[in-house]
């Protein structure tokens, strides 16, 4: 009964530590928004102009690429069940004896 109680106690406490964190970050989130009443436009673009860009957007002599990173073709479906079926088939488990129906 003890070990229950200990439970309980233990549980109620984590509960209000999490409720009044909750509480205290819905308090100063309001508080920072009243601050910057335009969405934080001006605050966010002065924080980007002096924030360092992740290494990955840079090229290999630190200049930010201005380029896509990802170019995805368009294919049908029936290119990309052919070129499943020929990484399945050259598999080391893929049936090469099989002919395409």
């Amino acid at each position: 009964m003890l070990l229950h109680l200990l439970y309980i106690l233990a549980f109620t406490t984590l509960a209000f530590l999490a409720m009044s964190n909750l509480i205290r970050n819905l308090i100063t989130l309001g508080s920072e928004s009243r601050q910057h009443p335009s969405g934080g436009g001006a605050y966010r673009r002065a924080s980007m102009a002096r924030s360092v860009p992740h290494p990955e957007l840079l090229d290999s002599e630190g200049r930010v690429v201005n380029e896509p990173l990802l170019v995805m073709k368009s294919m049908t479906v029936e290119d990309a069940r052919e070129q499943l079926d020929a990484l399945y088939n050259s598999s080391p488990g893929g049936d090469t004896s099989r002919e395409d129906a």
